[in-house]
């Protein structure tokens, strides 16, 4: 039996939160997408970003919800050093429960304090 080689999506593009979001929502245990190039700490720090405001801005959002993603066991977050000072920044999809209790669109709407017909204010499914 041969292994599975592991292939990385490196978008073309700066990913925006809501790209991140719909990646994981979609993608099955073991893909992976690298989500940020860079040296994120310093990328997002005002003092050093070379980026403007804005996109400093979406790329802190994202960097954010990638931790979220990671704390509700979602995602595996990587980081493989390209060179001196850059890395690459990967999520790695997690299996999803087989029962999951929540959406993650039920998640997203809990976090930011909106209810969501299924699960109400709590977050949990109703009975």
């Amino acid at each position: 039996m041969g292994t599975t080689p592991f292939i990385t999506v490196r978008a073309r593009r700066p990913l925006t939160e809501i790209e991140f979001c719909a990646w994981v929502a979609q993608a099955v245990p073991g893909d992976r997408l690298e989500y940020h190039r860079g040296f994120l700490v310093l990328d997002i720090f005002p003092m050093f970003a070379r980026l403007p405001d804005q996109q400093r801005a979406e790329l802190a959002r994202l960097g954010s919800r990638a931790f979220w993603a990671a704390e509700q066991g979602l995602v595996h977050l990587v980081q493989e050093r390209t060179g001196p000072d850059q890395f690459a920044y990967i999520a790695v999809a997690r299996p999803k429960p087989k029962a999951a209790a929540v959406s993650l669109s039920a998640l997203l709407l809990a976090e930011q304090g909106q209810p969501d017909n299924a699960t109400g204010s709590s977050g949990r499914a109703a009975a």
